[in-house]
């Protein structure tokens, strides 16, 4: 075979493997779209039911809520418990919603059990502890943050105006019942992989998201972010990626015989950066 023939074929094996590159990057990217959009069903359903409902008290008290759709359970004596969803969170109790994060949930149960079970499962984190130790690598529930099942519609609404002891509040909806969850010893991590797929960076950070640096995300992310806007009562941002169309540092000058100009907007202590 000529030098040209074999050139040619390797340009040929080159534009195949290049091609499904950006197929599987694209089909990636419409995972975590077609997520996001599962979890605004998710929230619109759940707060469509006046009597099984997250009481209106508790959502006013989150600084995160995280959304994991279709968590399956397998049990056969030992058994496991995994799902993705997103996750959001605001530095005060009337600020506007970060951007959305991927994240994953994982945990193992023993004893006389079988079966297969699907959930979507809501997590309401009332202390900024857990939202701080999920973005730094993983959080486990009833160890690293108190974990309790949370109440429901009206009755739950009464019960919760005595105050919150427990970090974070769960929930699931199993076949069309909704209520709290035990989910003691399960684990919740960042998903790289997924937040890099939504936002077209790869090692995008949870801190680079939730202050805005990341990438634009796209308008399932804003839908996502304005049903949860009305379902907590609070404003929305100006854009789907808040400071995102800037850059990370403005190189423009404020006129002389100006003031500084206020401080920055303070992030949590997230990820550690390597």
């Amino acid at each position: 075979m000529s030098i040209r023939k074999h050139f040619a074929a390797a340009l040929t094996i080159s534009t195949i493997f290049f091609g499904a590159s950006i197929v599987n990057i694209a089909n990636a990217g419409a995972r975590e779209e077609g997520r996001l959009l599962t979890a605004t069903e998710v929230l619109d359903e759940v707060q469509g039911m006046p009597d099984q409902r997250i009481p209106d008290a508790l959502l006013s008290r989150a600084y995160g809520i995280a959304v994991i759709p279709d968590v399956t359970k397998v049990a056969f004596i030992f058994g496991g418990r995994h799902g993705r969803g997103v996750l959001v969170v605001r530095d005060k109790l009337t600020s506007p919603w970060s951007n959305p994060v991927f994240v994953s949930l994982t945990g193992g149960s023993w004893g006389f059990q079988a079966g297969a079970q699907s959930s979507d499962i809501i997590l309401v984190f009332t202390s900024k502890t857990g939202i701080e130790g999920i973005a730094g690598g993983k959080l486990t529930l009833g160890a690293d943050a108190s974990v309790a099942t949370g109440p429901v519609g009206r009755q739950g609404s009464a019960a919760t105006d005595i105050g919150f002891n427990a970090e974070i509040y769960s929930y699931a909806r199993t076949r069309g019942l909704f209520g709290g969850i035990a989910l003691d010893g399960s684990v919740i991590s960042i998903d790289r992989p997924a937040n890099g797929a939504l936002y077209g960076k790869s090692g995008v950070t949870a801190t680079e998201i939730f202050s805005g640096q990341a990438p634009a995300a796209p308008a399932t992310a804003q839908r996502f972010l304005d049903r949860l806007a009305a379902t907590t009562h609070t404003p929305l941002r100006g854009s789907p990626a808040p400071q995102a169309d800037l850059p990370a540092t403005s190189t423009s000058q404020a006129p002389a015989g100006t003031a500084p100009s206020a401080e920055a907007p303070r992030t949590y202590p997230l990820e550690q950066q390597k």
